[in-house]
């Protein structure tokens, strides 16, 4: 898979997505990744990328100039344009996996009080919000996305099945989990974990993801 992140603040998403698990995914040649600075694709001397908005209202909007400039070098016919914003579809792991399909993501993270309207309507081909809040810049949301589709992808992980037995995948939350010691300060590891019965543990692990996912998200289990 091939990754191209556009944004004004690319150390921002280099620090996280330059190290362990994505370090691996890109050294082993599993994904390519490269990160723009948006302000390369302006013109002027001063590389101005935005504007105040037309009928007024507070903060600036980020022209579209530079943004089409650098979709339209970096895209191909098999790209996925995808702009980080507040307004648009909430990640989850279904939307994760879907995109871990795709051959080529090219994401535009936004910045002030978002892109002019015309990237939407002619340029993206999905908004996707992270969660409902506001943060100061798409670069953390675009390093969240990432990281959340490359570890899908075949090779990624240690082993395959991990990505499949996460949260959200097996339609809950996961079960609890122990390691060495038994027993610390007092508290010891539940004895089915110690007994080597996997029907069992099997069953404990499935009925603890249900306790756990009903206390902490209710919501996934509504359907």
């Amino acid at each position: 898979m091939k990754i191209n992140i556009l944004t004004l603040f690319p150390e921002i998403c280099r620090a996280p997505l330059g190290d362990s698990m994505m370090k691996r995914a890109q050294e082993n040649k599993i994904v390519d990744l490269r990160i723009h600075n948006l302000r390369d694709w302006t013109t002027g001397k001063h590389h101005i990328v935005d504007d105040a908005p037309f009928g007024g209202g507070q903060g600036m909007v980020m022209k579209p100039e530079p943004v089409f400039a650098a979709v339209d070098e970096l895209k191909t016919p098999q790209s996925k344009v995808v702009l980080m914003s507040p307004a648009g579809k909430r990640l989850d792991q279904t939307l994760a996996a879907d995109l871990s399909k795709e051959s080529h993501l090219v994401i535009i993270c936004g910045h002030y009080e978002g892109v002019d309207h015309r990237v939407i309507d002619h340029l993206v081909d999905l908004e996707i919000s992270i969660g409902d809040y506001v943060l100061t810049n798409g670069a953390v949301a675009a390093a969240v996305l990432v990281d959340a589709v490359v570890r899908l992808l075949p090779g990624v992980l240690g082993h395959d099945q991990s990505a499949a037995d996460d949260s959200f995948s097996i339609g809950s939350l996961e079960s609890p989990h122990y390691t060495r010691p038994a027993e610390f300060r007092g508290w010891k590891v539940p004895d089915v974990l110690l007994s080597g019965n996997h029907a069992e543990i099997a069953k404990w692990r499935k009925e603890q993801a249900l306790k756990r996912t009903k206390q902490n998200r209710p919501d996934l289990l509504r359907d």
